[in-house]
């Protein structure tokens, strides 16, 4: 699977924005699909996922109730929509994918996710 992040940019704090991760080569569909993010000196964290069939969703602390992550099975892409952003929103954000399977895997950890975007950065402004 190749994976595509698109949809970065520079923001004012509480402004939204909705970033894009465009799969080829393979479907997203059964697979666990994530949002991770590196702030500049930091290490990379987790933001969101969705399990394989798309009914479990998880959220790290810092975005719950701010970030909702989706995707579209017909446009085999995935989504991060990104409201009342804040400073310490600033990042950039891979997405990533795992390998299809219908069992459980852990959402938080990178090693779930097999295949990996380029990265779209994130630049939030007061």
């Amino acid at each position: 699977v190749q994976l595509q992040a698109s949809g970065g940019g520079l923001v004012q704090a509480r402004d939204s924005l909705r970033l894009s991760c465009a799969a080829s080569g393979r479907t997203l569909s059964g697979r666990y699909m994530a949002w991770f993010r590196q702030a500049p000196g930091m290490e990379r964290e987790f933001v969101a996922a969705l399990n394989w069939n798309g009914v479990r969703i998880y959220y790290a602390d810092s975005v719950r109730g701010r970030f909702t992550i989706s995707r579209d099975d017909a446009k085999n892409t995935g989504y991060l929509q990104m409201n009342s952003l804040k400073l310490e929103d600033t990042a950039l954000y891979y997405c990533a994918a795992g390998v299809s399977t219908s069992g459980y895997m852990s959402p938080y950890q990178e090693r779930t996710y097999l295949y990996w975007g380029q990265g779209t950065l994130v630049t939030v402004s007061s």
